[in-house]
């Protein structure tokens, strides 16, 4: 008798785990031949409570709900991605200004970003890294900069590779106090491109998220 039970206990919990698997292919049909399976191989001695079955029939249906909602949720989510899709698409061709430092170097363009010390700045030093975190160009710039172009000419007269490169901002006072300086990356937007999740816009070789985006204007 011991090992018919211990076979309806494994029968249940296939039971159980092939519902909570549904989205790995089981069906509602699979459920009642399991459910079938489970009843033929009970403990005669030992059967199983009706209340079980009608427990496992309600955490079956809630498991297929939720399998629903999950399905109708990623349909909604697409479905707002391919309308900020198109929405994104009316910025290609604009310039487009980012809450980062990154700016990117593309085959026929620099990279380029704004500058907001926090208050009037008597020097500023501005240095531009790889993606490795190596300087690649440093410059001295005039104190009422707001704006920093690099056309990505190297010190030996290269021209830097495409893709991402970081500005980092040293300003200090008329006393040689650091100022806190804004530093936003900007560039004009390639192209738009979604991974499923959400909406990236291409400036030069970076691909920025629309969630750094903070302003848009002609190029």
């Amino acid at each position: 008798m011991t090992t018919v039970s211990s076979t309806s206990n494994n029968s249940q919990q296939t039971l159980l785990n092939t519902a909570a698997q549904g989205a790995n292919g089981a069906d509602f049909n699979m459920f009642l031949k399991l459910l079938t399976t489970q009843m033929q191989n009970q403990d005669p001695l030992d059967p199983m409570d009706t209340s079980e079955y009608t427990q496992q029939l309600v955490q079956y249906s809630q498991v297929e709900q939720s399998m629903q909602q999950t399905g109708v949720l990623k349909d909604i989510l697409g479905r707002l991605n391919a309308q900020d899709m198109a929405q994104a698409s009316a910025f290609i061709g604009r310039e487009a200004r980012f809450d980062n430092n990154i700016s990117g170097v593309g085959a026929t363009n620099g990279a380029a970003w704004t500058i907001a010390p926090a208050k009037k700045a008597s020097a500023i030093t501005v240095s531009v890294t790889d993606a490795a975190g190596k300087v690649v160009h440093e410059k001295v710039l005039d104190p009422a900069t707001t704006r920093f172009n690099w056309d990505g000419t190297l010190a030996n007269g290269d021209r830097a590779a495409e893709g991402a490169y970081r500005l980092t901002v040293k300003a200090t006072d008329s006393t040689g106090a650091a100022i806190d300086v804004g530093v936003n990356g900007v560039g004009v937007v390639k192209d738009v491109i979604t991974d499923g999740s959400g909406v990236s816009l291409g400036i030069g070789g970076v691909r920025v998220p629309m969630d750094y985006l903070v302003a848009v204007s002609a190029a």
